[in-house]
């Protein structure tokens, strides 16, 4: 191990993961999942706790403010003096916010729990995204005392991502002049298809939700009554699903789908090539359960590049356990469709309203109300020296070559500092990698990764300097 590495090993057991320990027990819940998070003061806890860790991270030149606009979740933002006057920028992002309890974890942990077991971190926030700000600064720290040069760094580290980042852009604005033009990205909030690879995510699917209802009667009826001359609100809504889904095969509306390119291909058969059964089998499925196509390349696509639709909630209807028969008088769906990265999402959201809408069977009432459709993102083309930097930083530190894949997830922010830094390049990696189930029980964050992802950063950062 050379000496840059055992800086970082040594940064993560002594410092990191104690550090992260106390924040997994801070019940920061982004302010979708906690109307009162002011109020309760977990966010400004959970802030302050990586505020003091950062100042006392062993970074030179750092420069740390926790900024709060008037309503808005606080942010975290720091400055590292470059080691040139003329240095160029790099922005390293992060977000501290969490999502919500959950149900389903097993014996002994929690989402407040902070629990180590076979060199994995359980609890809520540790590995989405709690490490980031530790594992950007320890990079920078480890560069330092090597006397390795490195950029000027901008650290931005928000609190409302898990909402869609709506406090994002605010922000942005207020700290434009601070900020700069980085010419780099770094975000370390994303999924990795194996922990043996350094996985760096190409795109990301858009994200159209809304809640499709239907009503018939303005109350419920007996169904024996009712039923062959009212006709049921349910088949009125799984009919108008139908005219945005194959029910049979799960395939969308051909204005949904967009044009997937060989290199988009190539990238796919890779992960594949890599993966393997990992595909499918990252999955609980059910005994006897098939996924929904037999080639791997075509499910890694239809991931990542095809839009899907998926029912997440119903309204309208009691438990079977207390089901009557009574014919009801509506009945309300969640939709969650994912869209291709470079799918405009507000021309998605008309086609799917224009669709649900119109000429409902039986002149029933039908209302599509969406929510907001969230933009995809597709990496710009990757500069053939930083490609390299990414394959060497693999080959270091995970001794297997680079992998590149798409991402099924929305994440607002990189649209979002994308449209603002358009000239800049991007490392969107991160440590989510098999069962390490962000957002559900038992969340991890698998320590080995941190350290190498850590070391691929400064491996980044140093490669950049020297460009």
């Amino acid at each position: 191990m050379q000496p840059f590495e055992r800086m970082i090993d040594e940064a993560w057991d002594d410092s990191i993961v104690p550090a992260l320990c106390r924040y997994i027990e801070i019940p920061n819940k982004s302010p979708m999942f906690d109307a009162d998070w002011q109020s309760h003061g977990y966010m400004r806890d959970a802030v302050n706790l990586l505020a003091q860790w950062s100042r006392t991270s062993g970074v030179t030149g750092l420069t740390l403010t926790i900024v709060e606009l008037p309503g808005r979740t606080p942010l975290l933002f720091g400055e590292v003096v470059g080691s040139a006057p003329d240095a160029p920028t790099v922005l390293l992002y992060g977000h501290y916010d969490k999502q919500p309890e959950f149900t389903g974890w097993h014996d002994g942990l929690g989402p407040w729990t902070p629990v180590i077991r076979d060199g994995r971190l359980y609890g809520r926030g540790g590995a989405d995204d709690g490490y980031a700000v530790f594992a950007s600064l320890t990079a920078i720290a480890a560069l330092q005392r090597e006397g390795v040069p490195h950029a000027r760094c901008v650290l931005l580290i928000e609190g409302c991502e898990e909402s869609g980042s709506f406090d994002l852009p605010p922000y942005l604005d207020h700290l434009a002049a601070r900020i700069g033009t980085p010419d780099l990205v770094v975000c370390l909030d994303a999924e990795c298809g194996d922990y043996e690879h350094l996985w760096l995510s190409s795109s990301l699917r858009g994200l159209l939700l809304g809640t499709l209802e239907v009503s018939v009667l303005t109350e419920g009826v007996h169904s024996g009554a009712a039923s062959g001359i009212v006709p049921s609100s349910f088949r009125i809504l799984r009919s108008l699903l139908d005219r945005i889904e194959d029910a049979t095969t799960g395939e969308m509306i051909k204005a949904l789908h967009v044009p997937i390119d060989a290199e988009i291909r190539r990238d796919a058969k890779a992960v594949v090539e890599t993966l393997g059964d990992i595909v499918t089998q990252r999955y609980p499925w059910q005994s006897g359960m098939t996924p929904m196509a037999q080639d791997l390349v075509e499910l890694v696509l239809n991931n990542t590049w095809r839009p899907t639709l998926s029912v997440t909630g119903l309204s309208g209807a009691p438990p079977v356990t207390s089901a009557g028969n009574t014919l009801r008088p509506s009945t309300s769906a969640k939709l969650s469709i994912r869209l291709p990265p470079t799918l405009d999402g507000a021309t998605a959201e008309q086609a799917i309203k224009q669709l649900l809408e119109a000429n409902p069977p039986y002149g029933a009432q039908v209302r599509f109300v969406s929510d907001g459709a969230q933009q995809g993102w597709a990496a710009p083309r990757l500069n053939p020296a930083l490609a390299a930097t990414f394959l060497s930083a693999s080959q270091r530190y995970f001794e297997r070559p680079v992998r590149y894949m798409g991402m099924g997830g929305t994440i607002p922010f990189l649209k979002m500092l994308g449209d603002r830094f358009p000239n800049a390049q991007f490392m969107v990696t991160g440590v989510l990698g098999p069962h390490s189930n962000a957002h559900g029980p038992n969340e991890f964050l698998d320590i080995t990764t941190g350290k190498r992802i850590t070391c691929c950063v400064a491996h980044v950062l140093a490669d950049h300097a020297a460009r």
